[in-house]
């Protein structure tokens, strides 16, 4: 016989109160990328229609400039809890799974920098 209270007993057990905050996050990133996507798909039809020295000067404008990286950077958050749902939900050990949520993170995190070092670089470039 135990006299512990059901909430003795269930402490440990419960939520960590981070997938609330995960979920809430996937969607407001889903969200924002739809008018952002919008946005992307004016911007490719005129990749294909512009010179390159009118795709820099395109590109430095600071609302394209603005736009740009925030589609890339939402999107690769997005992708980035996306992935992690999916490997928590279907790989088994565990050390398995904090390695593999660390590497999309960091992966995503390289991405992301790279796309900024890239953004920069046309800017600086145009000047």
């Amino acid at each position: 016989m135990t006299y512990k209270t059901p909430l003795a007993k269930a402490r440990g057990l419960g939520s960590a109160k981070s997938g609330t905050t995960h979920w809430w996050m996937q969607r407001v990133t889903a969200v924002a990328l739809i008018p952002l996507s919008f946005w992307l798909i004016l911007f490719l039809q005129h990749l294909f229609q512009a010179s390159y020295p009118e795709m820099q000067q395109w590109i430095a404008s600071p609302v394209n400039f603005t736009l740009l990286l925030a589609w890339a950077f939402l999107g690769f958050y997005h992708a980035a809890l996306g992935i992690q749902v999916v490997i928590e939900d279907y790989l088994s050990p565990e050390w398995l799974k904090i390695v593999s949520i660390w590497l999309v993170k960091l992966t995503f995190t390289g991405a992301a920098l790279a796309t900024l070092a890239y953004a920069i670089g046309i800017a600086v470039a145009v000047g």
